[in-house]
Formats: C-alpha cells, structure tokens, sequence
C-alpha cells in the first residue's frame, strides 16, 4: 500500500467521521430550533387572540377579517370552528414562497418534533359558542434549517476537497524525492557505489541523502582498498611461488645433483678398485653435510608456508618462539609478551590470524617505529554482556604519528581484514612521539 493511498484513506475516514458527527449534531440542533420556534409562535399567537377577546365583545363579522390577518404569522395553522365542526375560518401560514427547494422526507421525519394544539372557547356577541385552534405548520422553518444543513454539508465537502489537494500537493514533492532516492539505491545495490544523490529542499530528505552519499563514499573506499588488497595478495603469492620455484631449483636442485654425483663416482671407484676407508668416511661426510642443508633449507620454507610449532605446541609457545627470533636479529629492541595458557586451546583459525597480525607488527616496529621497547599482550576476557571476548594489543615506544596521518598501507589493512574476518574490531590509538597502540578485540564461541 503506497504512501499516497494510506494518506488519502486517512483523510477520508476522518472527513466520513466528522460529517457523522457534525450531521447528528447538526440535526439535533435543527429538531431544537424548530421546536423551539414553532413552540415560541404558538404561545404568541394565544396569548394575543386571547388578549384581544378579552377586551372587546366577539363580533364575528368584526373579527374575520383579524383571523385573515394572521396569515402572516409564521409555522401556524388557526381555525375557528363551530360546535358542529365547520370550520368558520382558516389562518394557514404554510407556503414557501421564498424557498425554492422542499427538504426529502426522511430530513422532516427526523427534525419534525410533536407540537402542541392550543384550543380556545370563544363566545360570539349574539352568545354562540366557537372553537378557536392554533395548530403548528413547521414546513416553513424546516426548510430554512434544511438549506442551513445543505450550506454546511457543501462547506465541509468542499474543505474536504481542498485538504486533499493541499496533501497531494505537497506530498507530490516529497514522493518524488523518495523516487528518487530509491532509484539511487537501486544503482548503489549493482555495485556502481560513485553514485551520488542531488540535494534536496527538505530538509529532512536533504539528511538521508547526505548520509546515503557519505555510506557510498565509504563503500567506494572500502571497495577499492579490497580491491588493492587483492591485487597485492596476488603479487606476493606470485612472488612467493616464484622464489619457492627459485629455492627448489637452486637448493634442492644442487643438492640432489650433487649427492647422485658423489655416489655415481663413489660407485665407479669402488667398482675400478677398492677405495680406502678414509675416501669412503669423506664421501659419506659429504653426503650428511647436503642432507643436512637440504633439512635446513626444507624446514624454512615450511616455517615460511606454515609455522609447525604453531600446530605442535600452541600458540603460546609460538609466540615466545617468535619473540625470541626478533631478539636475536634485533638486540637494540626489547620485546615483552604477557600470554596465558588459555590461548593454546583456541581455535585454529584464530591462531594463524593472531600470529600472522603480530608477525606483521614486529615487521612495522623493526622497520619504522625506531622504538626502543615493544609489548605484546594477549588476554581472555569474560564480560555478562559482550560474552567471551579475544583481546590482543601491540605497543610500543617509537615515534608513532598522528592518527588523521597514518599510511594506510596493505600490512596495516592486511591486519584489519584479518580481524574482520573473525567478526572482530581492529583500533590504531597513536600519536606524535609517543608510539603507537594496536588493540584488536575477537569475538570467542
């Protein structure tokens, strides 16, 4: 149900609503007014015939001519009868000369009250005994209230009319301002996130389209960025095959080469004559001396795929292990962790993800930070509201800079990711000269 439709339904069941209510009211005011009317005439009209046969002895042939002269009097009907019922004269003031139009019948039956007949003895000069009868006729006043009714019907139509073209019309606007805006979104929902939407003159459609125009600035950032991550995720998977491919052609390659030579020639020699012991002790020796080298270089690649330790002994132990290895290449910088026992039971997906971020931490401090002290802290929390949460944060001493500054580059947005990834949230606190602080939270099952 479209908007425009609710809208016109409203006013017309409140318009429905007030013409019930004002007709009831209406009618009732006119059954009043009639009553009221036709009563006040009534009693007027007696008390003056009644005045004037009390002062002057009744002459009939005087006084028919004053009945005649009462037709003027409004919504009253005078006769004078005889004992016998003949009826001597009659006083009608029912003619609707000034109105052209007579009220339906169901309108008199509903405003048409019960009037009273006032009945008067009179005696004649000559001592005859007449009726005089004063009966209502209220058609006159009827129709007056029935013209009334229709004036104020017609205003309330007409006020009706004209609310429903004022609320179309301005309406009109603002609906072509929704279309709008839900036409926007229906290009925005295809992915062309550089649509912008004009600004409007209500001002509250002028604040949902600056706020649909902010929304699509950050999903066109953050669709770049993803795009430029992936871009770069696929140059160094590149990059790591092809010095992998590099590694096992030069390594491995020389090796093995080297070991089918050795042994091609330690069988040629002992076939020609047999060799002395020390010459057998030395090709063995060469042998081991490549193996071993081949372990070595094997087991690099391996770290480099996929820390084993990882898997083996938990992350707490991966941890040190890394922590450690920066130590050695890095004496100037003291590294700090504070770890728990709780972490080795998290799950796999989790453990990869942490390494990897501080991993790529220790690599952001050696190579830019010029701090002098590093912290790394991982803590379980458990909170009634949150639930159980993964907190890590990396911090240390360097110059840090301001945050409005930060370079976001894909190491940075490679860890953000990470952290999204696990329905986390990812917060840089760093200012000039006073290092910078990595806080992730992850959410635990």
């Amino acid at each position: 149900m479209s908007l425009r439709y609710q809208i016109n339904l409203r006013i017309l069941i409140s318009s429905l609503c007030i013409l019930v209510l004002g007709s009831s009211i209406a009618i009732r005011q006119a059954r009043d007014a009639v009553n009221k009317e036709v009563d006040s005439s009534i009693n007027l009209a007696v008390q003056l015939i009644t005045f004037g046969f009390s002062k002057t002895p009744f002459n009939e042939a005087d006084w028919l001519p004053q009945f005649n002269a009462l037709k003027e009097t409004r919504h009253l009907s005078i006769q004078l009868n005889t004992p016998s019922g003949e009826i001597i004269s009659v006083a009608h003031k029912n003619q609707q000369t000034n109105h052209n139009e007579t009220p339906p019948h169901w309108f008199t039956k509903l405003v048409e009250g019960k009037h009273p007949k006032a009945e008067h003895q009179i005696t004649t000069f000559g001592g005859k005994q007449l009726t005089l009868i004063v009966q209502a006729n209220p058609m006159d006043e009827i129709t007056e209230v029935w013209e009334e009714s229709l004036g104020f019907f017609s205003s309330l139509f007409l006020l009706t009319l004209f609310t429903f073209l004022a609320i179309n019309l301005a309406f009109n606007k603002a609906l072509t301002s929704i279309a709008i805006i839900v036409n926007a979104l229906k290009i925005i929902e295809t992915g062309q996130y550089s649509q912008k939407l004009p600004d409007f003159s209500i001002q509250e459609y002028d604040s949902i389209a600056k706020a649909i125009n902010h929304m699509t600035g950050e999903l066109d950032a953050s669709q770049k960025e993803n795009r430029a991550l992936t871009q770069h995720t696929l140059e160094i998977q590149e990059d790591e095959r092809q010095r992998l491919s590099q590694e096992l052609h030069d390594e491995l390659g020389q090796s093995l080469t080297a070991i089918k030579v050795i042994a091609v020639t330690a069988g040629r020699s002992q076939a020609g004559a047999m060799g002395t012991r020390a010459d057998l002790q030395q090709t063995t020796d060469a042998i081991v001396a490549i193996c071993d080298h081949l372990m070595t270089v094997v087991r690099s690649m391996m770290h480099q795929l996929h820390p084993l330790v990882l898997t083996e002994l938990g992350l707490k132990a991966t941890m040190e292990d890394l922590l450690n290895h920066w130590s050695v290449r890095n004496p100037e910088l003291k590294l700090t962790i504070a770890c728990p026992d709780e972490v080795d039971y998290l799950e796999q997906k989790i453990t990869i993800q942490i390494f990897r971020i501080v991993q790529e931490c220790l690599t952001n401090i050696v190579r830019h930070a010029q701090a002098k002290q590093a912290a790394i802290s991982l803590e379980i929390e458990h909170q009634a509201k949150a639930g159980t949460t993964l907190r890590l944060q990396v911090s240390d001493d360097g110059q840090g800079c301001a945050v409005d500054k930060i370079k976001t580059g894909f190491g940075l947005l490679g860890m953000k990711e990470r952290i999204n990834s696990l329905g986390g949230e990812f917060t840089i606190q760093t200012q000039p000269q006073r290092g910078m602080n990595i806080i992730a939270t992850i959410p635990l099952s």
